[in-house]
């Protein structure tokens, strides 16, 4: 089926591509480099007229510390924190720990070392980030986070992160529509990590409120996600032969969800799925005959990579005034795409205007990249 072959497909590139990373320091600039499914968004530069405050009179080094560049979104983001720090001026490192949480701390100490102005800290976890998070706060680096809770034990790092509430919410509202109460479902997460936490506790408020019948609770966020989840949830569906459709909130965990249904003979052909982020890859995937993904919760991830350098560089100049920015995500049905006849980012915003937000995190000085 022409789903399961783009599914493979995304798999086989992304494979390509992690195949070629190091394992970290300041030599890996080109960390995530496109698939053949997911290119580079290339995005404009407007605005930035103004004089340039201090620091940003000379050039500033800035080192990004991720906890992995697998995956559509994480691939997109880095390419527009990449584009949104060329603007600036911004002399880019990037680290990648590969989803492993003791490299991503030493690598941490490792930008701390090298003698950066800045850091982001993109996803991780807690407990092993916040004594590096604290050092570089110390010897005054500024460090941004994105999508790790970590203000309790760092509360001078800026704190960044996706409305995840409200983007459960909405992808969750839509599966009500679509399937009503008192169902046999299917859930798909990973615990433990502060996005997916966020849309876990919307799950359980929904489950309990729609009298849901959780059937099987699975996956696993591996620096191969989507392959490694797959089998989990072949195994799940042919135990629970019943559900009529699944939560997976996080693109990865939505592709091995996908490409178990098309596994397991006999499973129900009209299981409906129901998602988080969105890329081109998300959106064939989508758009594809006889496909179970029927809406996604998303933000544009290039434009947040963006909008989270702004949001630091405002920071850095003394022109921010709150210590967490969070950015308001969309919902994507299937409908929508294949109504509008969307097949890739480009279209999907010039139908969704709501996707861009070069205006966040920006001032007059400021040149904004905008996707």
């Amino acid at each position: 089926m022409r789903t399961q072959r783009l599914f493979i497909a995304s798999l086989a590139s992304a494979a390509l591509v992690l195949a070629g990373c190091s394992q970290g320091g300041t030599n890996n600039q080109e960390t995530a480099k496109p698939t053949e499914t997911q290119t580079a968004d290339e995005g404009e530069t407007t605005g930035g007229t103004a004089e340039k405050p201090a620091p940003f009179d000379q050039e500033v080094r800035v080192a990004v510390v991720q906890q992995s560049g697998q995956g559509d979104y994480f691939q997109q983001y880095l390419n527009g924190t990449k584009q949104q720090a060329e603007a600036l001026g911004m002399k880019l490192d990037v680290y990648d720990a590969q989803g492993n949480n003791a490299t991503q701390a030493t690598q941490l100490d490792q930008a701390i070392a090298s003698g950066v102005d800045a850091i982001i800290v993109r996803h991780g976890q807690t407990d092993t980030l916040c004594p590096g998070v604290n050092d570089a706060l110390a010897k005054d680096i500024a460090v941004i986070i994105y999508d790790v809770e970590i203000q309790s034990c760092a509360p001078d790092a800026i704190q960044t992160q996706q409305s995840d509430a409200i983007m459960a919410s909405l992808v969750l509202d839509q599966m009500v529509k679509d399937i009503g109460t008192d169902q046999k479902v299917g859930y798909v997460n990973v615990l433990g990590i502060a996005p997916l936490d966020r849309r876990h506790a919307v799950w359980e408020e929904y489950k309990k409120t729609n009298n849901w019948d959780e059937l099987f609770f699975t996956g696993t966020y591996t620096n191969s996600s989507a392959t490694d989840t797959a089998p989990m949830v072949v195994s799940a569906l042919q135990a629970n032969g019943d559900v009529v459709a699944i939560y997976a909130p996080y693109d990865e965990l939505t592709k091995g969800t996908l490409s178990a249904i098309e596994q397991v003979k006999g499973a129900k052909s009209d299981i409906k799925v129901y998602g988080a982020d969105i890329s081109t890859a998300d959106i064939e995937l989508m758009i594809a005959e006889n496909s179970s993904w029927k809406a996604t919760g998303a933000t544009d991830p290039n434009a947040i990579g963006a909008a989270v350098v702004r949001t630091l560089a405002l920071s850095m100049a003394g022109q921010l005034d709150t210590k967490k920015v969070e950015f308001p995500p969309i919902l994507i049905t299937q409908d929508f795409l294949r109504e509008n006849n969307i097949t890739n980012m480009d279209e999907l915003r010039a139908k969704e205007p709501a996707l861009n937000i070069a205006d966040t995190s920006s001032a007059d000085w400021i040149p904004s990249v905008k996707f």
